[in-house]
């Protein structure tokens, strides 16, 4: 069983390595340049736009991925964004899962019926991975710019958390 909890101030560096590691590989996300630790921090442990977020443990204890759950203002104010990334060497194979089992709790607990995830239309892991979790293709930002101009969509999937939600 992989260990979740909610992220920590000693896991900044960890966790804002392998957001680092993934934005350097390209493709995967939509950030394109890499967060200092204090950026990370801003965001993901105290970001005023953060509802919480998880990291997922190795048997080391060592922080394999993170989730983070947020309000968008573009979003209805019962669904909320969701935003996942895992260590990809070595791979802790279930910890997606688990930080996504942690998460939509946690989102339910709260009220929300719905959770928002916008994906690159190239990210074949963030798709295939929301798909497994049960996300439903809802809606495509065609032709985004990334930052040296070349277009990519987005894909916004929704996972329900009750019935009769609409992102």
């Amino acid at each position: 069983m992989i260990a979740v909890r909610p992220m920590m101030q000693e896991d900044v560096a960890s966790a804002c390595r392998i957001l680092n590691e993934i934005i350097a590989i390209g493709g995967t996300t939509a950030f394109e340049s890499p967060f200092s630790e204090t950026q990370f921090a801003a965001v993901y442990l105290t970001g005023d736009d953060k509802i919480c977020c998880h990291v997922a443990l190795d048997e080391q204890g060592e922080v394999a991925g993170f989730q983070w759950l947020g309000v968008n203002d573009e979003l209805p104010v019962d669904c909320v964004d969701i935003a996942t990334f895992t260590r990809r060497e070595p791979v802790l194979k279930g910890a997606g899962r688990a930080l996504f089992a942690e998460t939509s709790t946690h989102a339910a607990a709260l009220g929300f019926n719905a959770i928002n995830a916008t994906v690159r239309a190239d990210n074949r892991l963030g798709l295939s991975y929301y798909d497994k979790m049960g996300f439903r293709d809802y809606s495509v930002a065609y032709g985004v710019a990334l930052q040296d101009g070349t277009p990519v969509d987005r894909i916004s999937k929704r996972f329900e958390l009750t019935r009769g939600v609409a992102c």
